[in-house]
């Protein structure tokens, strides 16, 4: 059994942390003493930790933060099994936004050298978004603030390119490492001033800078989403053992 600064310090995190996530239902009701002092079981002790390394992340946009959440939520209840459905579908989101990092990456190295490809086939706005697995409204918005300018076909319907498609993917990239709109344009317009420099468009800055590039930013995204694939594993695992454990 466990007071509240015992089992705080255990985690690693405040006393105030530990009566918040039993208020927002990340661990289970914590009974009393006759005392009226919180008594804590090797069971918060576990829904603690787990809820520890699911918010590892830093990265906190669209769906990352909530999958994240709906593990802590189900271990909260009691509910390993549907935690570990969880924690798996978790990583499976965070390996795809992976490999859309690393693709982002290269697309944008290909984009500020000037590389293009030959337009050999057109989207509509709605065939476009199924490619980025995008909603159209997205793409729509991000147009509207000129983030992409899409060619006009004769009939004033929009033409999408492989072109388009690229910038796109690079943009759904940053936007995934939490970084506005206004933030992006402000780097799209850089890229296109960096085209004729020689600039180490490779180098990784620890702080965004004025003079900050795409790939510094999708860098760190692709660390951040490391880390958290390490923390997924890891949630996985020792959600695995639970199970075993009381089967």
């Amino acid at each position: 059994m466990y007071q509240t600064k015992e089992i705080a310090a255990i985690v690693g995190v405040h006393p105030n942390t530990v009566r918040i996530y039993e208020e927002w239902g990340y661990i289970s009701a914590v009974p009393r003493g006759v005392n009226g002092y919180r008594i804590y079981s090797d069971l918060h002790l576990f829904q603690l930790k787990i809820a520890r390394i699911a918010f590892r992340c830093e990265i906190v946009q669209g769906l990352i933060r909530a999958k994240a959440r709906a593990i802590v939520e189900a271990s909260g209840k009691a509910d390993f099994t549907q935690a570990l459905e969880h924690a798996q579908a978790y990583l499976s989101h965070l390996e795809k936004e992976y490999n859309r990092a690393l693709e982002a990456i290269e697309l944008s190295e290909q984009w500020i050298c000037g590389i293009k490809s030959t337009p050999t086939h057109t989207y509509t706005r709605k065939e476009t978004a199924r490619v980025l697995d995008l909603s159209t409204e997205v793409i729509r918005n991000w147009e509207r603030n000129g983030l992409i300018t899409v060619h006009r076909l004769s009939n004033g319907s929009r033409a999408y390119t492989e072109n388009e498609i690229k910038r796109l993917k690079i943009i759904r990239t940053l936007r995934t490492a939490h970084y506005s709109i206004s933030s992006i344009l402000r780097l799209m317009n850089q890229a296109e001033n960096m085209r004729w420099t020689n600039l180490n468009i490779k180098k990784v800055l620890d702080t965004p800078e004025d003079h900050e590039d795409i790939i510094s930013v999708t860098d760190r995204l692709v660390y951040s989403l490391e880390q958290a694939i390490e923390s997924a594993k890891e949630l996985i695992k020792i959600l695995r053992a639970k199970l075993n454990v009381e089967i």
